[in-house]
């Protein structure tokens, strides 16, 4: 079955686009982007490329080989994905040589586990990313009964390293948590085809309530369960060695690797897609309620098997990401206050760093409403004892660096803010029994907070 193809995506170089340009002409219009000439310093291009610009296998081998990775076994199909095998990076390299059989190396997480080994650094664009900045201090998952990490649904970061032959490839999806993606191809080449937001249901399944996404766009597509896909229209791209592809919230894409390929790929949210971010885990934690509805009134605490459930299924659960939203929101509040501080002068704290401080604020305290309007947390146990936290290293680190990453994307002098300061930084806008047990108290902090800054919305 053939598509519609009716545009090309934008490209531009990076070197002649700034932060601002990119965040509102892209970042908050949803609107994917191929950048280029933003690799060519990376350590990467240079370790992990051949001199025939082909994968330098024997370098992965040698330096990598004991990583145990997962790879997809592009020509099977297991469910609505590709089927997945866990090998070593040198199983997989002797795999790849041998030609068995087509394998794609898949989400490494190669940052966390070689921090020493600088590849790359994450360029400007897309450093405004609260969620590797969050899961470099936290877990994104942890039992509320006895704080005990669960590592099987909690994942370490975003930051990933894709392998693949040509012929390799990756089925229809949109992104995890309806993130933004950024995606760099180390060497090879690769093809993109892309489906905007508002077409997405015309490649789900009606029978089974919009649970099933189409498997492969070329392939034949059963009309009765997907009548609508006749009607889709595509954007394509082909994406060069050293560039960089944007992808944006919600649009699905299909993906081919053109040539023997590597890439860096990055999973990231923030203020502009945030409301993407909430609809899904809101949809997805209604799903899980309405799946497990008959057991509903034989469970001693069914709210807590959604919960569990949620977690499990989409990487959070309603109250993990309100405990995320909850201690970003308050390392905003110390950056800024600290910001504040150092420049006295009004004109200076309105700068842009400022405001994208704010905005920050202002879209978690708009989240925060609609989510006690939908009802998403009610539990009464307090949830963030806000001394505990301040005096927690973790949240020192994410302080540092929400700063450090806000300092240079605004290309301004990062402030250095120590333990001490911290509670002293929020006496004046924390709520006095120093919780947050609720997102209404979280709206009401952040509320504190906007009369106590009135001067910087001004």
């Amino acid at each position: 079955m053939g598509i519609e193809i009716v545009g090309q995506i934008e490209r531009i170089n990076g070197k002649e686009l700034s932060y601002v340009d990119f965040a509102e002409k892209y970042l908050a219009k949803n609107q994917p982007l191929i950048i280029s000439d933003l690799t060519e310093d990376w350590r990467a291009r240079e370790d992990w490329v051949s001199e025939n610009g082909r994968p330098n296998l024997h370098f992965f081998a040698t330096h990598f080989g004991k990583s145990r990775v997962q790879v997809a076994d592009c020509d099977t199909r297991e469910y609505t994905d590709q089927k997945r095998l866990e090998m070593s990076v040198t199983e997989f390299v002797e795999q790849w040589t041998n030609n068995d059989s087509v394998l794609y190396l898949k989400d490494w997480h190669f940052v966390k586990e070689y921090p020493d080994y600088t590849a790359y650094q994450t360029p400007q664009l897309f450093s405004d990313d609260w969620l590797n900045i969050y899961l470099d201090s936290y877990q994104m998952h942890e039992d509320r009964d006895n704080f005990h990490k669960y590592d099987q649904i909690s994942c370490s970061d975003y930051r990933f390293v894709y392998m693949g032959g040509k012929g390799s490839w990756t089925p229809l999806h949109a992104d995890v948590f309806r993130s933004y993606s950024w995606s760099a191809n180390v060497c090879g080449k690769k093809r993109w085809l892309f489906l905007p937001p508002l077409q997405s249901h015309l490649v789900y399944d009606r029978q089974v309530y919009m649970k099933n996404c189409i498997y492969d766009i070329f392939e034949e597509v059963n009309e009765t369960k997907f009548p609508g896909f006749k009607k889709t229209t595509w954007l394509e791209c082909i994406q060069e060695p050293g560039e960089i592809i944007f992808v944006p919230s919600g649009w699905h894409h299909q993906v081919y690797n053109l040539e023997d390929t590597i890439s860096i790929n990055h999973n990231w949210l923030n203020a502009y897609n945030l409301s993407w971010v909430w609809d899904l885990l809101w949809k997805d934690y209604k799903d899980t309620e309405e799946s497990i509805e008959d057991i509903r009134d034989i469970c001693d605490d069914f709210e807590a098997i959604c919960q569990r459930n949620l977690a499990a299924n989409t990487g959070m659960n309603l109250n993990d990401f309100f405990i995320f939203m909850s201690r970003f929101s308050l390392g905003n509040m110390v950056v800024l206050q600290s910001y504040s501080d150092k420049h006295k002068a009004l004109n200076s704290c309105s700068s842009a760093m400022a405001q994208n401080l704010l905005l920050n604020l202002s879209t978690i305290r708009k989240i925060m409403m609609t989510m006690i309007s939908a009802g998403g947390v009610t539990s009464e146990e307090v949830y963030m004892d806000l001394r505990e936290t301040l005096e927690d290293p973790q949240f020192l680190r994410l302080v540092r660096d929400m700063g450090r990453t806000y300092a240079m994307i605004h290309m301004e002098e990062e402030d250095q803010v120590s333990s001490k300061e911290l509670l002293q930084k929020l006496s004046g806008f924390a709520d006095p029994k120093m919780q947050i047990c609720s997102p209404k108290d979280l709206v009401e902090m952040i509320n504190h907070h906007n009369t106590f800054f009135s001067h910087l919305l001004a």
